[in-house]
């Protein structure tokens, strides 16, 4: 399987983290939080923690603190399907595919909940077959995007589809909560909204770098489960955010990544680039010294992450992306994305030098 084209998209309005300083002091939910709380808010905000700015689905920063379910499913029902049509559009071109072209359509979510799912909005807005087949996967967090993927490529080697369009899109504006818990708050000042999309096809394309799919795995740690996931609080979506998040990052993509390069007979110092999920500062710090790796080599999912806080499950698009576009060595990559569950996942891709594809 090759990934032939990509696309990415994010809300116009762009907010810089002490602007939203500024506006949360003014929020009626502010006075009733702790000193504590407020100290924490303070520090996140301020700056120094890898994140500029945020992209979120408001016309006002006011507008993030109309925390009622009906106010936030209405938020996720209008820029969900909006944002997911516009990084699978932008794919569509990057591939040099026609929307009649894609027979499956795949598309993740984990901040909201609509049915019929994301796929009947998007396919609408594409224009896609009428008979294309329409997969709507939830819950499986920040890591959906490579078991989203692994759909599409399941899909194509068995035959039934040609081309597949993988989609993730989260609008984390419509998923806030606000109280005491300190995973929570830093929640609040972490993620941001955005989609991304691949179009998959069993030949690479006739343009770009030449970005082939070799392998692909998955571990599940069901005894971290309580360490990160979503619960349901008066009806909202409320996110358990643990301070152990960075190490079981580090740790169970590390056990990932030894036995992936050893069933592949590869070392470490075989990959080329490194494509990470932007879960945060302290995360990306996490894998640097489980790996041995630099802050260079992190350097795609860093920006990532400075640009638009952590997206969620889109963060490897972005991520995968900019290092196309930036001139990362050919050579194996590795993409590894994890979240809710424990789940961590990865795949190694290979990647060609810039030009190539074209000769």
């Amino acid at each position: 399987m090759f990934i032939t084209g990509l696309g990415t998209a994010v809300p116009v309005n762009r907010y810089k983290q002490s602007e939203g300083w500024v506006a949360l002091q003014a929020a009626p939910q502010f006075a009733g939080l702790s000193a504590r709380s407020r100290s924490i808010l303070r520090k996140v905000l301020g700056g120094g923690n890898g994140i500029e700015s945020r992209h979120l689905s408001l016309d006002s920063l006011h507008d993030v603190f109309a925390l009622d379910p009906d106010t936030l499913h209405a938020r996720f029902a209008r820029h969900a399907p909006a944002l997911a049509a516009a990084a699978a559009g932008k794919a569509l071109r990057s591939a040099g595919c026609a929307a009649e072209e894609i027979d499956g359509l795949i598309i993740s979510t984990c901040t909201g909940y609509l049915c019929p799912g994301l796929t009947s909005y998007v396919s609408e807005l594409l224009g896609l077959r009428a008979d294309v087949l329409g997969l709507d996967l939830v819950g499986q967090g920040c890591g959906a995007a490579l078991p989203n993927l692994r759909t599409g490529e399941a899909l194509i080697a068995a035959g039934r589809c040609r081309r597949v369009l993988s989609v993730c899109v989260e609008i984390c504006s419509a998923a806030l909560y606000l109280d005491d818990d300190p995973g929570v708050l830093i929640s609040a000042c972490l993620f941001g909204d955005g989609a991304g999309a691949a179009v998959l096809a069993p030949e690479a394309g006739p343009s770009g770098r030449r970005v082939e799919w070799r392998a692909a795995g998955t571990a599940l740690a069901p005894e971290d489960r309580e360490l990160l996931r979503f619960e349901q609080r008066h009806g909202m979506l409320r996110n358990i955010l643990s301070p152990e998040v960075p190490e079981l990052a580090a740790r169970h993509s590390g056990a990932l990544v030894e036995r992936m390069l050893a069933e592949a007979g590869l070392r470490q110092a075989d990959i080329a680039a490194w494509i990470w999920h932007a879960g945060g500062r302290e995360v990306l710090l996490a894998l640097q010294e489980r790996f041995g790796l630099s802050a260079e080599d992190t350097r795609w999912s860093a920006e990532v992450l400075r640009d638009f806080g952590n997206i969620s499950s889109p963060c490897v698009y972005f991520a995968l992306e900019r290092a196309l576009a930036g001139g990362a060595p050919p050579g194996t990559w590795w993409m590894g994305s994890f979240g809710a569950g424990f789940s961590c996942h990865g795949t190694l891709l290979a990647v060609d030098q810039a030009g190539a594809a074209a000769e």
